[in-house]
């Protein structure tokens, strides 16, 4: 069978970021001003108050410390809660293709790959821009690709049920070089007035490329084989579509933004993942003591440590399940990448690793990959 390499990575940053204590004085202050202006119903039984956030029970809840945001006055706004962003021509490329972009050229320069050499670009993300034009064929017209391109979503999950159907693209010839683009806007769809939510998200885009390895001209980490599973759950959600303006009454709903049971999804995804890598590494006859390292989808910490303990049947190191949770939030599909793209060094050749994803569907994915 063809090797596969993962011959580049790049990560896009937004400029700006919003910590704990900045995002839990604006939750506070709009959570006086709405107990004021409905002090009449609260005090009357109609309504429950509602409750101050702290920085301490968001860190010991995610272990995150701050997010990047592709906008922070409008989050941070108590009239407004979400990103200010201005709406742009059909001209112009979107903001999820420009973070697309930006995070491509570094992938693209660690392969040694230019633009015109890619010729399948995958798109897969939580939450597009729009339904059509893809996304991914608006990146492959602005970078300048060949071949084809199209959009998928799998939430969380997106990026290794990508990085699946990348391998089997180029294993089975219909690719030689394939780019995946993560641009995630989370901020976009996080009910910034949710004191369970209101801080589990932030802004990103990852890049991955992949080739043949035969044809890297950068060596790269080979990918050694993939394993999906998909379970329904609506314990993560997200129900905003077009057929929204169909229902006027609720188009407004709290549940046309990201809501989640995060207990009920603590228990039951953690043992799906861990029992997902543990059968996907007996399948290829290797075990938990071969691996250096677990790229861990980056959506909490206790999660993170919890599967990791599952998997290595010990508490890891550090450096065994890296945690960019502290600076970059919830980066949904792009955060086992960006893990993947931050500390993949000081492997030794040989070295054996997971990148690992997991969300909404219930979906999640194994990638076991070789230095």
């Amino acid at each position: 069978m063809t090797s596969i390499v993962i011959s580049g990575t790049g990560v896009y940053t937004p400029t700006e970021a919003i910590s704990n204590q900045e995002l839990v004085a604006s939750f506070n202050a709009w959570v006086d001003q709405w107990n004021a202006a409905h002090q009449a119903d609260i005090e009357a039984g109609k309504l429950e108050a509602k409750s101050h956030s702290s920085v301490e029970f968001i860190e010991k809840a995610s272990g995150i410390k701050s997010r990047y945001v592709v906008n922070k006055s409008g989050v941070l706004d108590i009239n407004l809660m979400r990103p200010v962003l201005r709406e742009r021509s059909n001209d112009e490329p979107s903001l999820h293709c420009e973070m697309s972009m930006a995070a491509a050229e570094e992938a693209l320069h660690q392969a040694g790959r230019k633009p015109e050499e890619v010729d399948f670009v995958l798109a897969a993300v939580s939450n597009f821009p729009r339904p059509y034009p893809a996304l991914a064929v608006e990146v492959q017209h602005f970078l300048g690709c060949k071949g084809f391109a199209f959009d998928m979503n799998v939430a969380c999950s997106s990026a290794t049920f990508a990085i699946k159907t990348a391998v089997e693209a180029l294993q089975t010839g219909g690719a030689r070089c394939v780019l995946i683009v993560n641009p995630e806007i989370c901020s976009g769809h996080l009910d910034f007035r949710d004191r369970d939510s209101h801080f589990i998200f932030g802004d990103v885009c990852s890049a991955i490329v992949l080739e043949r390895k035969d044809d890297a001209r950068s060596g790269g980490v080979e990918v050694l084989g993939c394993k999906l599973v998909t379970e329904f759950s609506n314990n993560i959600r997200n129900n905003f579509g077009f057929l929204n303006r169909t229902h006027p009454e609720t188009r407004y709903a709290r549940d046309k933004l990201f809501v989640q049971e995060g207990r009920k999804v603590f228990k039951e995804v953690c043992p799906m993942v861990a029992e997902l890598i543990t059968g996907h590494l007996d399948e290829m006859g290797l075990s938990a003591g071969d691996l250096k390292r677990l790229w861990l989808h980056q959506a909490n910490i206790n999660m993170n440590q919890l599967i990791a303990r599952k998997v290595l049947g010990r508490e890891p190191e550090g450096h065994e399940a890296p945690n960019i949770l502290d600076r970059y939030a919830n980066t949904s599909s792009a955060g086992s990448i960006v893990a993947f793209h931050f500390h993949r060094d000081g492997l030794q050749a040989g070295d054996l690793g997971v990148i690992s994803s997991f969300g909404a569907g219930y979906s999640a994915g194994s990638v076991v990959v070789r230095a």
